[in-house]
């Protein structure tokens, strides 16, 4: 399963829908999920991929973390990697 199938996987785990109805385009608002959904999603995604998520990440002019939709957040979790494996 590739990193972009895992985080699709967990976030429509969080809103409790088909991962197939989960897009790259789509925010988390739009597929229900709200700030406490947010943070569980987060925690999952930090657990499976053993990262740390800027815990401003829910303030896109605080964080380099873009939670604006699902692409954004599997490029942020990509980059996050990247810059661990340095």
């Amino acid at each position: 399963m590739t990193t972009d199938d895992q985080i699709i996987a967990i976030i429509a785990e969080q809103a409790m829908l088909e991962t197939g109805d989960v897009t790259r385009d789509a925010s988390l608002a739009d597929l229900g999920i709200d700030s406490l959904g947010l943070v569980e999603c987060i925690f999952a995604i930090e657990e499976r991929f053993d990262i740390s998520v800027p815990f401003n990440a829910n303030d896109p002019s605080e964080s380099d973390f873009d939670i604006s939709s699902v692409g954004a957040i599997i490029a942020a979790v990509k980059q996050l990697q990247a810059d661990q494996a340095k």
